[in-house]
């Protein structure tokens, strides 16, 4: 597209609204403006200028400050509608059993659904993720469409300018004054601003003094920090970055700790306290005492931590002692970036039942076996002769359906047995179903039986592991867009012209991006001290003529 030449013979960017040389209004929208338009210093914006090909629409569509909005109040509806039920990360389910059963149980059909269409795991579903990327790419292409442009104006700004651009400037005076007057007057006004920080640029006739133009990035600092937040958001998806799972472990057992390779976690024992002891409390208080004795006062788990010595992924054969630890709440294991965290815990599990097979009618014993519910052997052996076959084990016996035993998980929570007895007198072998207070005999009636004799139980503890890569990323972005808000709010961009012309009549214009009480209030000062045109806010002006204006149409009508 063409490019914009000014009278002045600078040739300017298509789209640009004031010269980039002289100031000089270029648009016939802008020349009909009393003040300036000084927010992008006039520059050309490529959204504003380029609408042809479909790289221009998808730039526009991006950098339109609605689409910003509306995507960061879509992100912020999503998020919300995330807080309704707790996140599948922070729900406990049981081994064998499906998240979705367990939303249902405790929050009945709502959270079936929450569950379904996925606002259980919203944070990390891929339709968020998207949400967020376009919220990314929308702040980068609205502060590159805009923070180019602004830097270029900004950094090759003249000191000279065109009258028209001193008059139409928001603060503005005129004086007539000698040359050697003048001369003074540029002096004392490059000292007075010079002591209150300001950098002076002075050529003949003409002084520039400015001060706080870091002020004008402070939004698209915000946005850099937006930007390495929204990374770190995202990074929570790549594997390495960011972990949160749940892991079941039983006493005396020792597992792999779920997402963190060559880490394995042994619990040696779970305790659970409660409070039962008065500590020294009066009678008179012993009900209160009473109603708490239900309550726990502290769980933990004495745990150790190993690591495998070599690099064999699961082998279990070579593990080293990293520490002892007792995990409670509030106060997790804490090494090499990953985090243990006491979540839940069962008591009383069953862990062993034993057996004796005994003989129905005389009531002798035959020998007993024990069964590891978490590792059942299919075959027991009394003697030569006498032994004891598994066919089927049912950790979660439920009930029958279509004359089959079901099982509801693999948690031996109400174990069911189908046993084949093998004695001297019935070689053959027999067949039992033995549940808690139940045997069937299901292909006829048998000699010898499964006798219940003891159960041994043991106590289970639930870890959170979690490890997050991402949070000094977070940090960082955080703290990036707080400076930003920092400088946005408490900095100004500010900006004297003088300029004394032909005539013998000195120009004085003055412009801030905010806080004109501050500029107004230091311009006092420099008019006073260097003998300047006394200003005129012209916002101000216009607006009151506008008020009489409205005023005496009501009065007429």
């Amino acid at each position: 597209m063409a490019k914009i030449v000014c009278v002045c013979g600078h040739s300017n960017p298509t789209g640009t609204h004031l010269c980039e040389k002289c100031g000089r209004p270029l648009t016939e929208e802008e020349k009909g403006k009393k003040l300036a338009d000084m927010r992008y210093e006039g520059t050309a914006i490529r959204s504003k200028t380029y609408k042809k090909t479909i790289v221009d629409r998808i730039w526009n569509f991006f950098s339109s400050v609605k689409v910003g909005v509306s995507l960061i109040v879509i992100t912020l509806v999503i998020a919300a509608l995330g807080t309704f039920l707790p996140q599948a990360m922070y729900v406990a389910v049981p081994d064998g059993e499906n998240a979705v059963d367990v939303y249902e149980k405790q929050y009945g059909f709502f959270g079936k659904v929450y569950y379904q269409i996925g606002l259980s795991d919203v944070y990390s579903s891929w339709w968020f993720q998207i949400v967020v990327g376009m919220l990314a790419i929308s702040i980068i292409i609205a502060s590159l469409d805009r923070g180019i442009p602004l830097y270029k104006s900004l950094k090759k700004q003249r000191v000279r300018r065109h009258e028209s651009f001193m008059k139409r400037q928001r603060l503005f005076g005129v004086k007539e004054m000698t040359a050697e007057e003048a001369a003074q007057a540029f002096d004392l006004t490059q000292e007075k601003m010079e002591s209150m920080k300001y950098k002076v640029r002075r050529e003949e006739n003409v002084l520039l003094a400015e001060k706080g133009r870091f002020a004008r990035w402070g939004p698209y600092i915000n946005h850099i920090g937006l930007i390495v937040f929204i990374i770190g958001v995202m990074l929570r998806l790549m594997p390495g970055f960011y972990l949160d799972k749940s892991m079941w472990i039983r006493e005396g057992e020792t597992a792999a700790i779920p997402g963190i390779e060559g880490y394995y976690i042994h619990n040696n024992k779970f305790i659970f306290e409660t409070y039962e002891e008065s500590d020294g409390k009066t009678k008179d208080s012993q009900k209160a005492v009473d109603a708490v004795n239900s309550k726990a006062k502290n769980y933990q788990s004495d745990v150790t931590l190993y690591q495998e010595k070599d690099a064999i992924a699961g082998n279990t054969d070579n593990l080293e002692k990293v520490l002892d630890y007792s995990i409670q709440v509030n106060k997790p294991l804490k090494h090499d970036g990953f985090a243990l965290y006491q979540m839940d815990y069962r008591q009383d599990e069953l862990k062993t039942m034993n057996f004796e097979l005994v003989n129905k009618e005389s009531g002798k014993s035959l020998g007993d076996i024990s069964v590891d519910l978490t590792n059942p052997q299919k075959e027991y052996v009394i003697d030569e002769q006498t032994k004891v076959k598994l066919k089927k084990y049912y950790a979660d016996f439920t009930g029958f359906e279509d004359g089959e035993p079901q099982s509801a998980s693999a948690i031996p929570n109400n174990p069911a047995f189908i046993f084949q007895m093998i004695t001297p007198e019935v070689p053959k072998g027999e067949t039992s179903f033995v549940a808690i207070k139940q045997t069937l005999e299901p292909l006829g009636e048998t000699k010898y039986k499964m006798t219940f004799s003891s159960v041994e139980t043991r106590n289970a503890s639930n870890f959170t592991v979690r490890q997050d890569k991402t949070l000094p990323i977070l940090l960082i972005g955080g703290i990036i867009f707080m400076i930003g808000v920092t400088i946005g709010s408490y900095f100004s961009h500010r900006r004297l012209w003088l300029q004394y012309t032909k005539d013998g009549r000195l120009l004085l214009a003055s412009h801030a991006n905010k806080n004109w009480f501050g500029i107004k209030k230091e311009l006092d000062q420099v008019v006073a001290h260097a003998n300047l045109p006394n200003y005129t806010d012209q916002l101000d002006e216009a607006q009151k003529k506008e008020e009489h204006a409205e005023k005496g149409e009501g009065d007429n009508a």
